[in-house]
């Protein structure tokens, strides 16, 4: 297993950012490790919500998990406001970075991670390569 260690800087959207590392690094099957840092704003879709809800900040960003690669990521995270009061879901474009997000990812050799349409859920779910 090979890992990458990565910096994201302030005003830079938390997905986009590693949807570009996926598809630059030219991934093909990658798992988030560990993920923390800060947000000006969130931008979370809520279990069983069509679309994201952008939330004002500050946050930190807590926890980070998910599946990437070039083909697709599926982002979960929490996050905490300025009271502690946390938040979690699908994280959506449209997370800004505040100070700093730092994130390990661990590259796994000898599979292919897609996204395809799934006829039972109505969305683009994993689909596991070897």
């Amino acid at each position: 297993m090979k890992t990458h260690c990565l910096r994201f800087h302030p005003g830079q959207d938390l997905k986009q950012s590693l949807k570009s590392f996926a598809a630059q690094s030219n991934l093909q099957a990658g798992a988030i490790l560990t993920g923390m840092g800060s947000l000006n704003q969130a931008a979370l879709r809520f279990a069983a919500n069509p679309e994201a809800t952008v939330l004002p900040g500050p946050f930190e960003l807590i926890s980070l998990a998910g599946t990437l690669s070039c083909y697709g990521l599926h982002l979960h995270g929490a996050i905490a406001d300025e009271r502690g009061q946390m938040y979690g879901g699908h994280i959506a474009t449209g997370c800004i970075v505040r100070t700093t997000a730092e994130i390990a990812i661990a590259e796994l050799p000898n599979l292919c991670l897609q996204r395809v349409l799934d006829p039972q859920t109505g969305y683009l779910e994993l689909a596991i390569e070897f």
